[in-house]
């Protein structure tokens, strides 16, 4: 079964990345633990919070793989000798992805009870505006594009 794109379309060129990033959104919103927030803190600032109480910072780990955030949590195995008469708090281990958009940069991140904080930064991009030249010719001619590609 083949799937329809919206980025199908001839006016849409070199936005095949942006499709692989939806399919990995896709992907990820099917997670529902932990729970997390996402704020605005200042003009260029974002902070992501997860609730992960009972992990402790060697259970868990923070790293950005081809511009994605993702946070992973494994605690320890329990003690055998503890003997539990009920076990209602769960010890799963997880990993949640973010997509993050092009030029956003991880500051740091904090465990405070139980609450890991991380702090992003998204720098405003400088406009820019390129004039491009228009060269006389004949119908035939052709631009050598190996010359472009290599400046």
């Amino acid at each position: 079964m083949s799937r329809l794109s919206a980025f199908n379309s001839p006016l849409l060129l070199g936005f095949d990345h942006f499709e692989r990033v939806l399919d990995r959104v896709a992907k990820s919103q099917g997670e529902g633990y932990p729970p997390y927030n996402i704020e605005q803190i200042g003009e260029n600032g974002l902070r992501i919070t997860l609730a992960v109480a009972g992990f402790t910072m060697d259970d868990l780990s923070v790293a950005t793989e081809d511009n994605q955030l993702i946070i992973r949590g494994r605690q320890a195995e329990d003690d055998c000798s503890r003997i539990f008469l009920h076990r209602g708090i769960a010890a799963r281990q997880f990993q949640r992805a973010f997509v993050l958009a092009e030029g956003i940069e991880v500051c740091g991140a904090t465990l405070d009870n139980g609450l890991l904080h991380i702090d992003l930064v998204r720098p405003r991009p400088e406009p820019k505006v390129k004039s491009i030249p228009i060269q006389g010719g004949g119908s035939n001619r052709t631009l050598d594009l190996s010359e472009q590609i290599v400046k």
